[in-house]
């Protein structure tokens, strides 16, 4: 599922727009853990799901300056990759040694990346400087963030833990802000505003 995800994430954006593309992956993914929670029995109250709407609403509105027409095959691989992300963080569930198994995970991935890159190999040009920072966003960013992912998953339901993750983009946002200087602007600033209120209504509802 790590993989299936990643490959078809990468390829969706050779021809979906930003905002299209963070639309579909997490439309995706919100129909894969939700529908799977439900199936299992899980029953959020009203106040989740109008959490739910609301941080979706935020979400629209901080992508729609992006949003183009989506082409076909762009749709079905970020369609497939929120799908695979939402399975990946359902198994997640049941770990209990997070670093091991993303670990594991990532270990598993390598022999499908080497079956990917020789179809691949033709298009591809490898500098030192993308080696370096694909090496350093794979084994350290995302690694750490997978590992933080599987160890606060077991203490969440799947739907609530569906509706937590609208809440990347916004920081993404944030951390451009941040780190890259990018403008703060009235839509970030809403956006931001309605998304974390979602979430924390559907947090909120899961105390209760």
């Amino acid at each position: 599922m790590l993989f299936l995800y990643a490959a078809t994430f990468s390829f969706a954006y050779l021809s979906l727009s930003t905002g299209t593309g963070a639309l579909i992956l997490f439309a995706a993914v919100q129909i894969t853990m939700i529908g799977l929670g439900l199936y299992a029995g899980e029953r959020p109250p009203v106040l989740h799901w109008l959490g739910l709407l609301i941080a979706v609403a935020g979400l629209i509105y901080l992508v729609s300056p992006g949003v183009a027409a989506p082409s076909a095959a762009g749709s079905l691989l970020m369609g497939t990759a929120g799908i695979a992300w939402g399975i990946y963080s359902i198994l997640g569930r049941g770990v209990t040694e997070p670093v091991r198994a993303t670990a594991g995970n990532f270990l598993k991935t390598v022999p499908l990346t080497l079956i990917l890159l020789i179809f691949c190999s033709s298009s591809i040009a490898i500098t030192a400087e993308g080696f370096l920072w694909a090496s350093l966003s794979g084994s350290i960013t995302s690694a750490i963030g997978y590992v933080i992912w599987y160890a606060a998953l077991p203490r969440l339901a799947a739907t609530l833990a569906a509706t937590v993750q609208l809440a990347v983009p916004a920081l993404a946002a944030l951390g451009g802000v941040v780190f890259l200087s990018e403008r703060i602007t009235l839509r970030l600033i809403l956006s931001g505003a309605l998304i974390l209120t979602g979430v924390g209504l559907a947090t909120y509802s899961q105390k209760k």
